[in-house]
C-alpha cells in the first residue's frame, strides 16, 4: 500500500514539475494549447497544462553569423570574392514560429542571396569604395523580407573582398602611374612658378636699374656657378621673349668652364 502511494506522489510530481517551466530575461515563450496559439509568455515562471500545453523557446538577443564566402560577378564583368557579417534579432517571437518553419536557417539563406545581387548590380569600383552605401542598401532589403518572420535585421558588414591577381597587379600598376603622373605635374608647376618670379625680378631689376646695369651677386663656389649656369642658359631665351634683353648674349653665357669665375656680370636693358 505505502509503495503504491508513493508511486503516485513521484507520478504527479513529475507531471506538476513538468508544467512549471522558467525563462530567462532574454528568452519567451510561445503557448500552443491542443494545437492553437495561445500567446507569448515571459520571462519569469510559466505555468503549462501538462499534456495538453506545449511551450516553444525563442531567444531575443543578437544573433551574429558569418555569410560565407559568395563568389559574385560585378556589373563590369569581374570576378570577386565577398564575405560578410549578419547581425540579426527576433522582435515578435510569435511570427517567428508562425509564419516561417525556421527563422534561423531562412534570414541566413536570404542574406546569402541578397548579398550576392545587390553586389552584381553595382561596379567593382563602386564596391570597394562605398562599402557602406551597400551594407546599408543590403541591411534595408533584408529588413523589409524579414519583417514578417519577426525579425529585425541590425546590420549587414562586407568583411573582405579578394580580387584575382590579375586585377590586383592591373591595380596596382595603374596606382603607380598615377602617383608618378602626380609627381611629374608637382616638379612643372614648380619650375613653371620660378620661371615666373625669374621674370617679374627681371622687370624689376630692368626699371630700377634703368640707366646702366646691375651686378650679380657674386657665387660663393664653383659648384654654385655650375649649378647656376645651366638655369641661366635655360631661361636667357625666356627672358628675352619677355621683353628684356641683354648687352652682349655672347659674353653673357655661362658654361663648365667658366669655373674660375669668382662672379659673373649681366649688364640688363630694356629692348628698345
Amino acid at each position: 500500500m505505502f509503495s503504491f502511494a508513493l508511486i503516485i506522489l513521484v507520478f504527479f510530481g513529475g507531471i506538476l514539475m513538468s508544467s512549471i517551466k522558467v525563462l530567462q530575461e532574454y528568452e519567451r515563450g510561445v503557448i500552443f494549447r491542443l494545437g492553437r496559439l495561445v500567446g507569448a509568455k515571459g520571462p519569469g515562471l510559466v505555468l503549462l497544462l501538462p499534456g495538453i500545453d506545449r511551450m516553444v523557446k525563442v531567444g531575443q538577443r543578437v544573433i551574429t553569423t558569418d555569410i560565407p564566402p559568395q563568389d559574385v560577378v560585378t556589373k563590369d564583368n569581374v570576378s570577386i570574392i565577398v564575405n560578410a557579417v549578419l547581425l540579426f534579432r527576433v522582435v515578435d517571437p510569435v511570427k517567428a514560429i508562425l509564419n516561417v518553419e525556421s527563422y534561423l536557417e531562412s534570414t541566413f539563406q536570404y542574406a546569402q542571396t541578397t548579398l550576392r545581387s545587390v553586389l552584381g548590380s553595382a561596379e567593382l569600383d563602386v564596391v570597394l569604395s562605398e562599402r557602406e552605401n551597400l551594407n546599408k542598401k543590403v541591411q534595408e532589403i533584408l529588413d523589409l523580407h524579414t519583417e514578417p518572420w519577426g525579425v529585425k535585421v541590425s546590420a549587414v558588414e562586407i568583411k573582405q573582398v579578394d580580387l584575382p591577381k590579375e586585377m590586383q597587379r592591373a591595380m596596382a600598376t595603374q596606382a603607380e602611374a598615377e602617383r608618378q603622373r602626380r609627381a611629374k605635374v608637382i616638379a612643372a608647376e614648380g619650375e613653371f612658378q620660378a620661371a615666373e618670379k625669374l621674370v617679374e625680378a627681371c622687370h624689376i631689376l630692368g626699371t630700377t636699374y634703368a640707366a646702366g646695369g646691375f651686378w650679380v651677386d657674386a657665387f660663393e663656389s664653383v659648384d654654385a656657378i655650375k649649378k647656376t649656369a645651366d638655369l641661366l642658359n635655360t631661361t636667357l631665351p625666356v627672358l628675352e621673349r619677355a621683353g628684356i634683353t641683354f648687352g652682349d648674349r655672347k659674353n653673357t653665357r655661362l658654361n663648365s668652364s667658366h669655373a674660375n669665375i669668382s662672379y659673373a656680370v649681366f649688364c640688363l636693358k630694356k629692348k628698345k
